[in-house]
């Protein structure tokens, strides 16, 4: 059998090798790591035409049709998670190519996402850069969440985990999503609200559904409208789900307090995005999911996967 290349793309973190045990295919595959994104699809097919097996990190590459055209030699498709929105499945089916997915101990959004809440109320970290950088002591007066309206869009799993958090800041929480009703509100222990009642009466808006036609730019302009001036927004979804030109509007005209933003419609975001000049948005680059633990298991389910598909021709996990 000849050896078989694999490619791992956008480990931005160099930890990819490090945190799985590759070396147990090292006697049939050959493992090469993409550090950086691609500038561009054709530089992707470019530098991956000769790979049979590529290992996909969330949605940072994204696989139209017109890409798996490109790769005639990729048989098996591998991404971390178990939904990837940017992978054309049926594309996929046509060219033959497998495609699986990793699962999740736990999910670390909903505290990245209370990260977010308190940096943009507290103002932890500017206070923090303001003390090295020699500032004398504080100019940031916080307000205190404890008996705010936290409003959660979309009650899932990591919106149900989010409530739990929140409501042990002492935070009152609603929730509204397309199919969600008064009942599951009230087995979560959460208030029911219309889309337009959540807007209009949470102090701090939270996005926790998943990303699909359905959802792509299900907050848009009319929603921001709706909120309080004293109000903030934040996105540790997708960033699709938020109309984004809505949204720096509304942060460059002060018609909402601030927003905490994680994801983006592009990743990574341009150096020259206008999201980067304002000083009432907290920026963090896709961290939700980014940690040690968590790609720890990510990478190790690869490896387990492509040992048993080269090994056994045992197939991977299907996406949800």
């Amino acid at each position: 059998m000849s050896r078989l290349r694999c490619a791992i793309l956008d480990d931005y973190f160099n930890l990819a090798l490090d945190v799985a045990d590759w070396q147990r295919l090292s006697d049939r595959v050959d493992v090469t790591v993409f550090s950086h994104p691609f500038a561009s699809e054709q530089a992707a097919a470019s530098a991956l035409a000769d790979f049979e097996i590529i290992c996909a990190m969330r949605e940072r590459t994204a696989f139209p049709k017109s890409l798996f055209d490109s790769l005639p030699k990729l048989k098996l498709l591998l991404t971390s998670g178990m939904r990837n929105a940017s992978i054309d499945m049926e594309a996929a089916k046509a060219r033959g190519v497998i495609i699986g997915g990793t699962q999740y101990s736990r999910d670390p959004t909903a505290p990245l996402t209370m990260g977010l809440i308190l940096e943009l109320t507290r103002g932890i970290g500017r206070e923090n850069a303001r003390m090295h950088a020699g500032e004398p002591w504080q100019t940031f007066a916080g307000v205190e969440i404890e008996g705010m309206t936290l409003g959660v869009v979309g009650l899932g799993k990591l919106g149900s985990k989010m409530a739990g958090i929140a409501k042990a800041f002492g935070m009152n929480v609603i929730a509204w999503s397309p199919n969600l009703t008064p009942e599951k509100c009230a087995a979560a222990g959460v208030g029911y609200a219309t889309k337009e009642e959540l807007f209009a009466k949470a102090d701090i808006v939270t996005i926790h559904v998943v990303l699909s036609e359905r959802s792509r730019g299900l907050v848009g302009r009319a929603d921001l409208a709706r909120m309080k001036p004293t109000a903030f927004l934040v996105n540790t979804a997708r960033g699709p789900i938020v109309d984004e030109a809505a949204l720096l509007e509304a942060l460059q005209q002060k018609k909402i307090a601030g927003a905490g933003i994680d994801v983006f419609s592009v990743e990574p975001l341009p150096v020259d995005h206008p999201f980067r000049k304002l000083d009432n948005l907290v920026l963090t680059p896709h961290l939700g999911y980014a940690t040690e633990d968590g790609l720890r298991i990510h990478y190790g389910q690869m490896v387990e996967a492509i040992d048993a598909f080269t090994e056994r021709g045992e197939l991977p996990r299907k996406l949800a």
